[in-house]
């Protein structure tokens, strides 16, 4: 044995040699013992690391899969493509001409008419196949016309959102022959109305944690349901009702076990009522009530998927939704962004036009920056989903994260640029501030996503580590894989290593920012490795440090697309290409700087005090049940 692991360290040694020269003489990539070396065993290693078409699962397992990103998205056909000439010119004059956001928000209703002309357009069922009386758009077809929504107004982006994105979703995703046939030509055509009903008092991005529970009868016809939900989108005014609850399963040794399964609920079925319409801070044109199910009898054949499968129906639904509501959330930034820039190339202080002053352009510049990246993450997601990417959750994360918060910042900014006139209710703009401030919360709060982003890829990295230490302990066995993995991690730790290959996919204009990136890309799996190595599974309850680096994995993956669209600009000789490559390098550079400084904040020792004193300060709140500090003028 002594002898065997002696020539694999020559064998190492030599492979380090190759590859160190390969650097100084500037490839772009090493040399891997793989193409030296291999077993048939080494493969059995690499097939039990699950396999993805996500570009962010990759990544946190040290496998750049660049393919997932470049080239951009080309998906429509120019049928796809003549549809929504057709589609876009009706919805927009729809929105701007008959609409009126602000008569919407004083009423806390849509207008009829509106309503009535939205069904006569298909607005309810543009992604439902046409066999089933819907329009069958694809994603990027849909996200097209959300924009259009969403520029004019939120809540009835959110109350279509809630119809046909989650609310019979699941029954387009999951549901069975009958199912579709029975439900889904009446939803499409906004004959009836649909809600998703998972969020419970004890139950928010908390899925399993719900109370609501369905008992199957005794003669196995039908389940009688009990619970309920609260703050339903559409639950005032929807007669069908995707409902989650806790059922008994039997496993595989006969054990009954409490889990989720979905259903599809009529509110004729009889026990379903509703509470009062909620009143909120915004989004007010779209229903939001409880929901009650007492001892509803619900057929067995309404069950969506299987039983007990019904929190993986879930996740598919929020997941498949996630893209509509970042793509409406470009429309609002686009609209702002044009009310900001008309004010401030007209608005004249000092003897100019506070356009020229430099405070100004700046916060212009960034509004466009923010618009550019959700833009391209809406484009890049519903680009996946049309071509069939069956695993594009942690891609639907950043989107949601980022259009939610881009959107919030530019709309505060757009008041700031409008100054007074921005904060009265009749310039409209901070409608839409407060229409914006649940989009950060509900369909996953944000500071959720942003765990289940590094927790879900970092289970990746895990697991590429533990097939690396059981190859460990064969070492003469699995020599390709030692090789291929160790060489890796050796020419990172000594900074020799020239990163993935990201250079060779951008245009030239780009190359040298794609190189700054391909640094933070391997900054990060290392990182990522060195907290999975120290902490095991105790990094579940490092929250100060997964949040850090869920924005390091969230701004690489941004600047990754950014970089692909411009790309496709540039290949697609568009006018705009110049002002493209203009913003992905200024995002791209500020974004780098975040990352080493997110990165940096995982594991420094002056951070990791911070975020003592940080957990200290919030138990002293916590104990005090507010603020714990003494008044400057009271005694003691």
């Amino acid at each position: 044995m002594s002898t065997n692991l002696t020539r694999l360290a020559q064998k190492n040694a030599i492979l380090f040699n190759l590859n160190r020269q390969l650097i100084k003489n500037g490839s772009t990539r090493t040399l891997s013992t793989s193409h030296v070396y291999r077993q048939k065993k080494e493969r059995s290693l690499d097939s039990k690391v699950k396999e993805s078409d996500s570009f962010l699962i990759n990544m946190f397992g040290g496998n750049l899969k660049l393919d997932c990103v470049f080239p951009f998205p080309d998906v429509l056909d120019q049928d796809q493509k003549e549809t929504l000439s057709v589609y876009i010119p009706q919805a927009t004059k729809l929105y701007k001409e008959l609409n009126d956001p602000l008569k919407n928000d004083k009423d806390e209703k849509l207008d009829p008419k509106v309503e009535q002309t939205m069904k006569d357009m298909g607005a309810f069922g543009v992604m439902t196949p046409s066999e089933y009386g819907g329009s069958d758009m694809t994603a990027t077809q849909f996200a097209r016309l959300a924009e259009v929504i969403g520029s004019n107004d939120l809540g009835i982006s959110v109350y279509l959102g809630a119809h046909q994105s989650i609310g019979y979703k699941g029954i387009v995703l999951f549901g069975d022959e009958k199912q579709k046939q029975k439900y889904l030509p009446d939803l499409a055509a906004g004959k009836k109305i649909a809600a998703f009903c998972l969020t419970e008092p004890s139950s928010g991005s908390d899925a399993s944690s719900i109370k609501t529970n369905a008992k199957l009868s005794s003669d196995g016809k039908h389940w009688i349901m009990n619970g309920s939900k609260i703050w339903i989108s559409n639950g005032g005014i929807a007669s069908v009702f995707t409902v989650f609850a806790k059922t008994m399963v039997k496993n595989e040794k006969g054990e009954e076990k409490e889990k989720v399964t979905a259903f599809i609920v009529e509110r004729d079925f009889g026990g379903v009522t509703n509470g009062p319409a909620e009143h909120k801070m915004g989004i007010k044109c779209s229903n939001t009530t409880e929901v009650y199910f007492e001892n509803v009898k619900i057929p067995a054949e309404n069950v969506i998927g299987q039983v007990g499968e019904g929190f993986k129906v879930a996740m598919n639904i929020l997941n498949s939704g996630r893209f509509g509501m970042v793509a409406a959330l470009t429309g609002s930034m686009k609209a702002l962004i044009e009310k900001a820039t008309e004010h401030a190339t007209n608005r004249i202080q000092f003897g100019d036009k506070i356009s020229s002053f430099g405070t100004i352009q700046e916060k212009i510049a960034r509004m466009a920056m923010l618009h550019y990246q959700a833009e391209s993450l809406a484009y890049m997601i519903a680009g996946m989903m049309d071509s069939g990417a069956k695993d594009f959750q942690l891609e639907a994360a950043v989107g949601k994260i980022t259009a939610s918060e881009a959107a919030w910042n530019v709309c505060d900014e757009t008041i700031q640029v409008l100054g007074g006139m921005g904060y009265m209710r009749d310039a409209g703009v901070e409608k839409v501030l407060r229409d914006l401030r649940i989009f950060r919360i509900f369909e996953g709060t944000n500071d959720i996503l942003r765990l289940f982003i590094a927790l879900t890829g970092l289970q990746q990295t895990g697991a590429h580590l533990k097939e690396l230490q059981k190859a460990l302990k064969n070492p003469v066995s699995n020599l390709g894989y030692i090789f291929d993995q160790g060489t890796k991690r050796v020419l990172r730790s000594v900074g020799l290593a020239s990163g993935p290959p990201l250079s060779d996919h951008v245009t030239p204009e780009l190359k040298s920012t794609a190189a700054n990136v391909a640094k933070c890309m391997q900054n990060f799996n290392a990182t990522a490795e060195q907290l999975l190595m120290k902490h095991n599974k105790n990094i579940i309850h490092e929250q100060f440090i997964l949040n850090r680096l869920a924005n390091s994995a969230i701004d690489i993956y941004i600047m990754t697309v950014l970089l692909s669209r411009a790309t496709s600009s540039v290949n697609k000789k568009f006018a705009s290409a110049p002002h493209e490559i203009n913003l992905v390098k200024s995002i791209c550079q500020e974004k780098c700087e975040l990352v080493d400084l997110n990165l940096h904040a995982t594991k420094a020792a002056e951070k990791l005090q911070l975020y003592k004193n940080l957990k200290q300060i919030a138990e002293n709140i916590y104990k005090s049940a507010g603020v714990s500090h003494v008044h400057p003028i009271d005694q003691e």
